[in-house]
């Protein structure tokens, strides 16, 4: 069921994501500082660089350059990045950014996401993406949550499905990235959305959904259909 004539008379203004920590049961978002988080950062990236195919930056030669990159873009992006720092670690393990801010619509932008191997298909990684699901709609009463990329990313487009966001079609020769064109995918979640999408997120999130070994006993999805699958192991997501 959609809401596509919601009373929006008074409506007014929401403010911007300001800079501080989300916190969880398995990872914490701390917004990125160089200090603290470059040499975690640089450690879990390096020797990957097949991570940076779809990043609009390209594998940096040490960790002082990675983090000047991913700054320079931020400032020029408007963005507000954070680390997620994995309980079990206290290590920075990835990254990823609010962008892309309307507060006059309501609109906000989830982007480069950049989860490390020890990162990926792990709760930490899917317990990120839920902090900042539920700060910008409870905290900063946003009513449009945008998940973007290449069309031809097709981790980054399951990622976005599975993590509850709706596929709304192809912006085609939307950019040129790194000399070739980019069809761009967009996915939305809505804030009538939200209290179904969180009931799944938080019931997947529960210890009690995971066997000893690590085993989920339900995805996520299933549970946001209200049904159940058989377990399958590691499931988080990737983009």
């Amino acid at each position: 069921m959609t809401n596509s004539s919601p009373d929006l008379a008074a409506w007014q203004s929401v403010p911007l994501p300001r800079p501080g920590d989300l916190r969880g049961r398995y990872t914490t978002l701390e917004p990125l500082n160089a200090a603290r988080h470059s040499g975690a950062l640089w450690e879990a990236m390096q020797g990957h660089d097949d991570l940076w195919r779809w990043m609009p930056a390209s594998p940096a030669p040490g960790a002082e350059a990675m983090i000047a990159e991913l700054e320079a873009w931020q400032q020029a992006a408007q963005a507000l990045a954070l680390a997620i720092v994995p309980a079990d670690t206290g290590r920075a393990g990835g990254w990823a950014a609010f962008m892309r801010i309307e507060p006059a619509h309501g609109v906000i932008e989830v982007g480069n996401v950049m989860f490390s191997p020890a990162l990926q298909r792990t709760r930490a990684a899917t317990e990120a993406m839920y902090l900042m699901a539920r700060h910008v709609f409870e905290d900063l009463g946003y009513r449009r949550y945008e998940w973007k990329c290449d069309a031809d990313n097709s981790p980054s487009r399951r990622a976005a499905l599975r993590l509850g966001f709706s596929f709304e079609g192809i912006f085609r020769q939307h950019r040129v990235v790194k000399g070739r064109n980019r069809d761009t995918a967009w996915f939305a979640m809505l804030d009538h959305e939200w209290p179904s999408r969180k009931r799944a997120f938080e019931s997947w999130l529960d210890p009690a959904n995971f066997e000893r070994d690590g085993d989920q006993r339900q995805s996520l999805a299933a549970l946001r259909e209200g049904g159940k699958s058989t377990p399958s192991r590691g499931e988080s997501s990737t983009s």
